[in-house]
């Protein structure tokens, strides 16, 4: 399976942004998806999941309410829609599929994008 992420871009404090992940190849529908970032210097921190048909979600605790993580099975889309941006969402945003039961931690996910770069300047 191959991912592809987009979106990214340099936004202002408050601005909203919305990044996509296309896959290719495997049967997409049978993973979870996550997002990721990573900002300089720090570890790759988990931002958000969906599960496998969507209907479950799960946020980190300084992304809920301002980000929405949504899929659509039949385009082999996911989305993470981020609204009211701050400084220190800036980082490079990956996203990445797994098929086990666990979803908060990098090393369970199987297969990754190249990442996008968003700056939220302040």
């Amino acid at each position: 399976v191959q991912l592809q992420a987009s979106g990214g871009g340099l936004v202002q404090d408050g601005d909203s942004l919305r990044l996509s992940c296309a896959a290719s190849g495997g049967d997409f529908s049978t993973y979870a998806v996550g997002w990721f970032h990573q900002a300089p210097g720090r570890e790759r921190e988990f931002v958000a999941a969906v599960s496998k048909s969507g209907g479950s979600t799960y946020y980190a605790d300084y992304v809920r309410g301002r980000f929405t993580i949504s899929r659509d099975n039949a385009k082999k889309m996911v989305y993470l829609q981020m609204d009211s941006l701050k400084p220190e969402d800036t980082a490079v945003y990956y996203c990445a599929i797994t098929r086990r039961s666990y979803w908060l931690g990098a090393k369970e996910y199987e297969y990754w994008g190249q990442g996008t770069q968003v700056t939220v300047s302040s």
